[in-house]
Parts: structure tokens; sequence; C-alpha cells
């Protein structure tokens, strides 16, 4: 039994507070960086680096391990290199109004752009209507229209001429001009035009026919002369807005005579400003009434020559990096806004608002993988964005409307954007292999690990993770022994003597704890000791049910055994995972045998509260009962095994071990001490297997023997392979170290009978059979002894038949 007793230094991996060169963490000095990820960071160099398409990087791993700061932080260095990606304009569309074009100028000239525009918008308010209340204006106006009322005046002068030498007079009237037979130079009434007779009426009527073809040709030359002078008009106006216009766009024309696109939008700002001359014209209309109040005339607005600046590079410094946290369509891909005004709905270009991927365009955009699956939509537009190269403002809820409503589709952007996405393990394969689209454009895959390897290297940055943390978040530094309790608790989350954990969020949390109580205490640095009660305050605040668990075992309650020796009964031990806090807590198991064909009966499979992982151990223990036992005969063998006073569902295999120990015990008749208690899983060849949570289950096990009284015989057998996973409390080292407490690592089965039983095992001989007085001498002898048994008992049965 000696040789499978651990010593105490077994226990516990101590960090050796020597290997120091500080005396607080204070004293160095490092910049910020991520440790024990050395494959992630590769994988994330290779993904920025590359230029192809579809290489956006997956960066996938447990949360807490620094995925999201360090990829923000290799960005945030990186982007500085990089050149400033262009400003995008958007611009109104003055040939159908509702396709928006976009402009694209380089970083800090798209403000400038906008706001030269601004300026001259204002300019123009306020000197167009200025420039149509000029003298210049009015005297121009006048003498074209002058003109035109004289050529009036001539041809109807002349027309009154040839009228009143036929003898007519052209009168005036509400309908018109109308020609009037006159007689000695005074018009005919009607009564003295019938008194005349035929032939002077007949003569008078020829000649009225011609003249009023005359009239109606006069009439049309003064139609065509007042056509004319409208048209002369908006031609004088044109020239006079024109002339207005010229120094003012010649200057902006000069400033940006190397983008074609904005010389472009000039030209038809100007080409449209002329063409809405009249709107510009004072109005002498009367007002409408609406209601008490009188409106009068709408002034021109200047809206549609504004520019949209949508998206404004010019207060960066690199290339853009941007983390959207909540990745909703309109978030990402931006969306047009509308007013409500008197019921409806309106919206124009300068409406249009930027996302996520327009202001990361030419730079990264992180989001996370959970938070776009889940939002409606965004998935699958990422990828058609990425699929297109080009960003498409669209108004997604139109499919879901029964009516179309009109709308702008505003140009879209071309892509240039490197995406990275964070989420769990669980996310990246799913889409691996569920979406072939996913696997095309994330082709890079930044695996965080969840632990690194113990080194005198890593705990040294583990030193330089610790003072980045308290600089950066203003708590007390370190002491030596302070950060060798961190390095320690590392170890610890891992279960592993030769690993860290890189579980930096929980360590995050510890510092903080412990720089409290340091503070607390007034002291200087962090010692080991304000460690410690960091890490016991938050078990205290977690340990409630392990609390009242074991109150119940000491109340008698939950039935557990710590001394003495039974037959087919032993402690197993499992753990309890509640979220953030897990505990180990023993848990009778009783084996019962007696002779039969019914095999192996595991009553948590019977009434369904196991799961297929405890099954398959079940199933293990057939597999070598067979292998052990049965060469050279059947096994005539039922059992039922059990544990009590568990009324949940029961999963995993570190059970195994002890249902095996149990079942030996009930078919030797041999007695198990109860003061021992087992974990592990066995294979079909009796090899003990490593289980998970085995500090938890030995630390659980020592309190309920403290409780029920330490007898000095008591301890735990464990898996001889779970030995570098031991990271057990000082208190449970203690015990060892004064003999109170055992803790035993065994490889095979037959290594722990001897422990449990204080018999030993024994080993088949070179015919097949057993050393008497060992535990598989018996087994084998009542195995035996069942057979035979049952065989008497059938022939007896054979003969009934018969008779």
């Amino acid at each position: 039994m000696e040789q499978f007793r651990l010593s105490p230094q077994e226990l516990l991996w101590k960090c050796d507070p020597a290997q120091f060169e500080f005396s607080s963490t204070g004293e160095i000095s490092c910049p910020e960086e991520t440790i024990g990820q050395d494959r992630a960071l590769t994988a994330i160099e290779f993904g920025l680096g590359i230029d192809s398409n579809g290489f956006n990087i997956f960066v996938l791993g447990e949360s807490g391990t620094g995925r999201s700061s360090t990829i923000k932080r290799v960005l945030e260095q990186r982007s500085k290199a990089e050149p400033v990606p262009d400003d995008w304009c958007y611009v109104h569309d003055f040939i159908g109004g509702d396709k928006p074009g976009c402009i694209r100028l380089p970083a800090g000239l798209g403000k400038a752009f906008r706001d030269d525009m601004d300026t001259l918008i204002s300019y123009l308010a306020e000197a167009i209507p200025k420039l149509f209340e000029s003298k210049e204006y009015e005297q121009a106006k006048n003498s074209i229209t002058q003109e035109s009322q004289e050529r009036n005046k001539k041809l109807v002068q002349d027309l009154e001429a040839k009228v009143n030498a036929e003898g007519f007079l052209l009168q005036r009237t509400v309908g018109g001009l109308v020609l009037v037979p006159t007689r000695e130079g005074e018009p005919l009434s009607q009564q003295e035009y019938g008194e005349l007779d035929e032939s002077e009426r007949q003569k008078l009527e020829v000649t009225g026919s011609k003249l009023q073809d005359l009239l109606n040709d006069t009439l049309r030359q003064v139609v065509e002369l007042e056509k004319r002078l409208r048209l002369t008009l908006s031609e004088m106006e044109k020239n006079f807005l024109n002339s207005a216009l010229q120094h003012l766009f010649e200057e902006l024309e000069e400033k940006y005579r190397e983008h074609a696109k904005v010389l472009e939008h000039f030209a038809n700002c100007r080409q449209d400003l002329l063409n809405r001359a009249d709107e510009f014209r004072p109005s002498q209309g009367p007002q409408v009434a609406l209601g008490n109040m009188r409106v009068g005339r709408q002034e021109p607005s200047f809206d549609q020559y504004r520019v949209n600046l949508f998206v404004d590079n010019s207060t960066l410094e690199g290339a853009p990096v941007v983390y959207e946290p909540n990745p909703t369509y309109f978030n990402l891909f931006g969306r047009i806004e509308h007013i409500i005004q008197m019921g409806n709905a309106t919206t124009n270009f300068t409406m249009i608002k930027s996302g996520a991927l327009h202001r990361a365009n030419g730079g990264y955009l992180i989001v996370d993988c959970r938070e776009v699956l889940i939002n409606l939509f965004s998935y699958e537009a990422l990828k058609r964005c990425l699929r297109n190269r080009e960003i498409k403002i669209e108004d997604m809820t139109e499919q879901y409307r029964l009516i179309a409503t009109v709308t702008l589709k505003p140009e879209p952007l071309p892509l240039k954007c490197k995406i990275i996405m964070i989420g769990l393990p669980m996310f990246y394969y799913l889409l691996y292999q569920l979406d072939p689209d996913f696997r095309k454009y994330f082709k890079v895959k930044s695996d965080f690990n969840s632990m690194m390897k113990n080194t005198w290297q890593s705990v040294q940055h583990f030193a330089q993770f610790i003072a980045t943390q308290c600089r950066k978040e203003d708590l007390l530094h370190f002491s030596p022994g302070g950060v060798a309790s961190v390095v320690e608790y590392a170890a610890r989350l891992v279960e592993d003597k030769n690993r860290l954990s890189c579980s930096f969020m929980d360590l995050s949390d510890l510092l903080r704890e412990a720089s409290f109580y340091a503070r607390r205490h007034s002291a200087d640095t962090v010692q080991r000791q304000h460690v410690e009660l960091a890490v016991e305050s938050k078990e205290y605040r977690s340990n409630k049910l392990e609390q009242l668990v074991q109150e119940f075992i000491e109340d008698g309650r939950i039935l557990v055994d710590t001394d003495g020796e039974v037959t087919g009964q032993l402690n197993g031990l499992s753990v309890y995972l509640m979220g953030d806090y897990s505990f180990g807590k023993p848990s009778r198991i009783t084996v019962r045998t007696f002779m039969g064909k019914g095999g192996l009966v595991n009553i948590e499979r019977e009434v369904k509260l196991s799961g297929p992982i405890y099954d398959k151990g079940m199933l293990i223990l057939s597999g070598f009962l067979g292998d052990r036992y049965a060469q050279d005969k059947p096994l005539s063998l039922s059992a039922s095994i059990c544990f009590e006073q568990s009324y949940s569902g029961v999963e995993g295999d570190s059970a195994s071990a002890a249902e095996l120990y149990g079942l030996l015990s009930s078919l030797a008749n041999v007695p198990i001490r109860q003061g021992i208690a087992v974990t592990g899983s066995i294979n079909q060849r009796g090899q003990i297997q490593p289980i998970g949570g085995v500090n938890e289950k030995i630390e659980g096990f020592y309190a309920v023997c403290k409780a029920q009284g330490i007898t000095g015989q008591q301890g735990v057998l464990i898996p001889a392979r779970n030995i570098q996973n031991l990271m057990l409390k000082k208190e449970v080292v203690e015990a060892v170290e004064a003999g109170n407490f055992h803790v035993w690592a065994v490889d095979h089965i037959d290594d722990g009978l001897e422990i449990l039983t204080g018999i030993p095992a024994g080993q088949r001989q070179e015919d097949g059979s057993w050393p008497e007085g060992t535990m598989n001498f018996m087994v084998n002898e009542r195995l035996l002894q069942m057979v035979e048994t049952l065989r008497i008992f059938g022939k007896n049965e054979e003969k009934n038949d018969k008779n």
C-alpha cells in the first residue's frame, strides 16, 4: 500500500517566488501583449497580411481567453501604419431623383466638399433673390418688355390704319378685338346695319371677312411676340443668373479639377439652377388661405445641391478599426431615414446614413458571431456583401410589406474590408459544417487556447500580465509571493501542474479582488495572503449549496460512512457543477450480487436517471468480468448497482472503478473500508483511467471526514494518471503531511483492491487459476459456485418436467 501513497509534495505544485527578480510588479516595465497564444497570433498575422478574397478571420476560443482584447490591440497597432481610406459622399440624382450617386474623395476632402457646398448654398439663397430685385435686372427686363410692347403697338396701329381705310373700326371688348363697320366715321348700330340694302351688306361682309383674316393674323403675331418675350426674358434671366454663378463655380471647379465626379456634380447643379430660374423670380401672386392662416408662395429650396458626407475619415490616423457590438442589419449596412409630415413619409439623399461596414471600409470590422446570427438578415447580408464586393443599402423590411413603397436606391459602394468574427468554437464548427458559404469567406481560423504550458517563461509572462493589469486599472502592485499565488491559482483552474489557465477574465477578477483586500488591510503591495483571501471569499460567496449538502451529511439525512467496513458498499465521488462554481460530494454506492442470468442491472439506467457515458461505463464492467472470469465458464450472475439517495441525473464514467470494487467485494463477500473513497474510470482490461474534477472530489470527501471525525485511516483512491492534476487546498495538504488523511494513486483495479480490503488481488497463474486467499480467487470461486448451483437447479427442473 505504501508504494501507492502520495507524498504531500505530489498533491500541490508550488510556484517559487524566488525566481522573480523584482520586489513588486511595479518594477516591471513591459508593453501590453497576449501570452500563451502563439498559434492564434500567427494565424491573425497571416489573415491580416494576405490580401486575397475570402481570407477573413474567425477568432474562436472560450470567453475570457483574451480574444477580443487581443484582436483589437493587434489591429490598433497595425492600422496606424496603413493608409487612411477615402471619404464617401452622396449627392442628388438630377435625372431620376431616386438613385443618389456616390463620390469618392481623399480623406478630409469630403468634409471640405460638403462645407464648400453649404457655403455656396448659403450665398445662393441670399444672392439670387437680390439678383432679381436689382436695378440692372429691372432695366433689362423693362427694356425687353418695352421693345415687345412697341412691336405690339405698331402691329395694332398698322392694323387699325388698314381697317379704317376699308371703312371699319377696331373696338376692344371683353372678348377681345372686334371689327365694326362705320359710316362717315361713326360705327353702325345693329338697326342701321339692318336698314342697309342687300348689296351694301354683302360688300361690308366681304370686306369684313378680309379684315377679320388680317385681324387674326395680327393676333397670331401678337401671341408670337408674347411668347418671344417670355423666352427672351427667360434667356435674359438665365444669362443674369449664369453670370452671377460663373465666378462662384469657377473657383470650386478649380479646387476640385482633379475629381471628375465632383465637376459633374457642379455642372448638374448649375444646370438645375438655370432651369429653375423662374422659381427664384419674385412672385406677385395672391396668397392662399389655410384656415385662419394666409400662406404665400413657398420659398425655393436649395437642399438638392447639398452634400451628404456619408463616411468621414478626416480624423483618422491610419486604417479604421470598427467594433460593432450590436450588429443589426441597419447598424451594419446603413439605412435610409424618413420624416413623417402630415401622415406621409418622405426622404431624400441627405437621410442616407452609414453603417459599421461603411465606416470600416478600407480597414477592419470586428463583430461577435453570436450577435450576428441572432440579428435578422445580418449574416446573409454580410455574406452577400463579401460575395459581390460591394455594400448595398436596402430596406429589408420591404419584403414584409403588402404594398411596395417608393424609396431611394443609392449607388452601392465598393467593399474592401477585412472582417474579423469572434465566437465560441461551437459556432465555428457548426457554421463550417452547415453553411457551405462560410468556408469561402472565413478561410483563416485563429484558435485561442484555454491553457498554456507551465514553463519558467510562462510564469514570467504572468508577472508581466499582472503588472500591466495593475497599471491599467490602478490596482495595488503584487509582491513575488502574490504573483506566485496567482500562478498557482491559474494551475488549479485547469487542474494541471504542467499547464496554466489562459482564462484571463477570471484571473483579472482575482487581481481586482486581491487588490481590494490588500487596500482594506492598508498593505503597500498584494501579498500571498491577500490572494488566498480573495479565493476563499469568492468561494464563500458561491458555496451555499455545497454547505447545505455538507449539513445534510452531518445531520445524517444523506448517508455517508467514513469509518468501519461494509461488504458491497463504498463511497464514490461526484462533482456538482453550479455555473461558475463546482464542488465534490461523496455518494454511497451499493452492490448486491445473487444467482441468476440477468447480468448487471444498473438501477439508474433502468429508471432513466443515467446518461450515455455512465451507461457505457456499466457495459465496460461486463466486459471486464467476462474477460477475467468467464474464459472457462459462463457468467451465471445477477447484480444490482445503485447510487444511493440520488434523485437526479447521473453522468460520467468516473464511478465505474468504484462500482467494480463494490461488485468484487460483494462476490468475494469481503468488506471494504468505508474511510476510503474511490474515483476513476476503468477499461475492459481493468486499467484505471483519469477523470476530471479530482481536486474537488478529494476536498469534498475530506470535508465530510473532518465533520464526522478524522481517524487517520481515511483517504481517497485516485487514478495514477491524475497525479499531475492535483492542486489541492493547503488544508488538505497539511492533513496529509500530518498523517491524518491519505491519497493513493493506482494504475490498475488490482492495485486498489488490497488498499480497500487489505487482501491482495492475486495474479493469474500459468494454469489459469488464482492463488488461494486472494480477492480474485474468492471471486472466481463464488462464480464457480453460482454456475454449479444453477446447473443442479437446471437438472432438477428437467426431471420435474419429465415427470
